[in-house]
């Protein structure tokens, strides 16, 4: 006898458009400084400044509004090099995205704060953590870095956690009600990363299995995760 077997529905990982926009910002205590340093843009207290976070805290949306105001371009630091580096500050703003330990080319980044105090250009570095945790060999570079004031992105208070659940969710076009919001805010790591994390696994699982977002399946996905 032939058996039937019922097809299981994929999920498909679909492009969402995330709003960089200054009013889809979400502000907080935790974003409040790095917010106020985009803001007070051209009045900075140096032309090179430096913005610290953890993963997902609003790096990337705050540079984007930098950048728009500015007319700055965008480079990550992993893909600076020396003969870059006259393209990217033609503007005469710069934002470099995500500087790593070790994952940078430290002549082309000297360079680079070379040309722009040459130029009274006007650069904003991003990354996870200060450059002064950083080991750099180049002892010039180092103390130009270190040099740069430094803004900081904290965790997330308990209104901006609950406001980045609905925002993720608002990105990928997913329906929830506070219950939904309320269960995740208090089950699960209250940062940046695992908020945006736990919508994604949401979003996949509700439409591999064809369901709509509820605390019971928010609550299925948890106790398996």
């Amino acid at each position: 006898m032939a058996v039937r077997v019922q097809p299981r529905q994929l999920a498909f990982a679909l492009p969402h458009a995330e709003s960089l926009t200054r009013d889809n910002f979400l502000e907080g205590p935790a974003n409040e400084a790095a917010l106020s340093l985009i803001e007070s843009w051209p009045d900075w207290p140096n032309r090179i400044m430096l913005l610290a976070g953890p993963e997902g805290s609003g790096k990337s949306h705050l540079a984007a509004i930098w950048a728009e105001q500015a007319g700055a371009r965008s480079i990550s630091a992993h893909a600076l090099n020396a003969a870059a580096v006259p393209g990217a500050l033609a503007t005469g703003a710069l934002v470099v995205e995500d500087l790593r330990l070790a994952d940078f080319d430290e002549r082309a980044l000297f360079h680079l704060l070379n040309l722009a105090r040459e130029d009274g250009a006007f650069v904003l570095i991003t990354g996870r953590v200060p450059p002064a945790a950083f080991e750099i060999e180049l002892r010039d570079l180092r103390s130009r870095l270190r040099a740069a004031p430094v803004v900081s992105l904290l965790p997330p208070d308990d209104l901006l956690f609950r406001g980045l659940i609905v925002k993720f969710c608002a990105d990928r076009q997913l329906s929830i009600d506070e219950t939904v919001v309320s269960y995740l805010a208090t089950r699960i790591e209250r940062s940046y990363a695992a908020a945006r994390q736990a919508v994604d696994l949401l979003d996949t699982e509700a439409l591999r299995l064809g369901r709509p977002v509820t605390r019971a399946l928010a609550a299925e996905l948890l106790r398996n995760a």
